[in-house]
């Protein structure tokens, strides 16, 4: 069965640092957004992400996106660098926020 929302769906497909993740996911389920929550991993550091999924109205995409910036902080972290053949540490920008929005063709609850 469709849905009964006349507005377009949007999908909102987060890849979010997981330190941030947790409160991430308690920010948009107080205001009323269902989350699901997928464990990822990073190409560049191989560190642990999460990836979130969240249909929205097309309406409430701009609500979901300020949680998300609101709660996905940039930081610098300092890690081993073994790219080069040389374990000197290196300070890397982590956190925030990858974040696509892409249109719902067709949203079931079943």
């Amino acid at each position: 069965m469709v849905s009964g929302v006349d507005s377009m769906m949007k999908m909102i497909m987060a890849i979010v640092n997981k330190e941030d993740s947790r409160h991430t996911v308690t920010a948009l389920t107080a205001e009323g957004f269902s989350v699901t929550r997928l464990a990822t991993t990073g190409g560049f550091l191989m560190d642990a992400n999460v990836t979130l999924l969240i249909g929205v109205e097309e309406e409430k995409v701009d609500a979901v996106l300020a949680i998300i910036e609101k709660t996905c902080k940039k930081r610098k972290q300092v890690v081993p660098n073994n790219f080069y053949g040389t374990s000197y540490p290196v300070e890397v920008n982590v956190g925030g926020a990858t974040v696509f929005v892409m249109p719902v063709e067709r949203f079931e609850r079943l």
